[in-house]
């Protein structure tokens, strides 16, 4: 089986009257478990859609996502949904955390969502939120929490169903310098000590020492 995550010869486009508008063209990668990539690019060059093909959300127009050996064009909405859930670990821009949600309760959320909460559910919650720097804030809630702390709680929920493949999407955009280093360091370390796929999408060049290739993205063509 195929692990990681393979894109190939994705193209995207919308029909807008008689025009046809391509969002990406031709975008291939390939990116291996403990591998870190980032996306760079300006805004409108095709980093969103790139994203959300990749994370399946969004279903390419031509070409081919093979994450950890499933064509993803061979799923139904019920498997898409399911490789969504297990299999990929999403970190956006907001850390999009439940207001009324503890720490820990935000972490374990995500495993509500797939069934059953298990004692080894909550152990590893716990050793994540550990690693991460957040043994002390398992109580405190989003609003007592800082932006880094906010940033590193959806760090573990998209480490808690131990998926494959993670997708970041502007991880630093709401982050000073010092968080953001903070942040982008503990998301390379992760991936690594894991064995995780991982691409960052993000306009903040400061961020791509942490990374083991650098693609750049404009007019939705990609390039090394």
């Amino acid at each position: 089986m195929t692990a990681g995550l393979q894109i190939s010869s994705v193209t995207k486009y919308y029909a807008e009257g008689n025009n046809r508008i391509s969002a990406l063209e031709q975008v291939s990668i390939s990116v291996e478990p403990g591998e870190f990539v980032a996306v760079v690019g300006p805004s409108g060059s095709g980093k969103s859609t790139f994203l959300s093909i990749a994370g399946a959300l969004l279903k390419p127009s031509e070409g081919e996502v093979n994450l950890n050996g499933h064509l993803l064009s061979k799923l139904t909405d019920k498997e898409l949904s399911h490789i969504r859930l297990k299999e990929i670990g999403f970190i956006m821009q907001s850390s999009n955390l439940v207001p009324y949600l503890n720490v820990l309760d935000q972490i374990l959320l995500v495993k509500r969502m797939s069934g059953k909460v298990r004692a080894e559910d909550k152990t590893f919650a716990i050793k994540l939120l550990d690693e991460l720097g957040l043994h002390s804030k398992l109580k405190n809630f989003p609003d007592e929490l800082s932006g880094g702390e906010k940033q590193r709680t959806a760090i573990a929920r998209a480490l808690i169903n131990n998926p494959n493949v993670i997708l970041a999407d502007e991880p630093t955009a709401s982050l000073d310098t010092k968080r953001a280093h903070e942040v982008v360091s503990l998301i390379a370390n992760e991936v690594r000590s894991r064995q995780k796929a991982a691409i960052m999408v993000t306009h903040d060049e400061r961020m791509l020492e942490y990374c083991d290739k650098v693609y750049r993205m404009e007019d939705g063509r990609l390039s090394l």
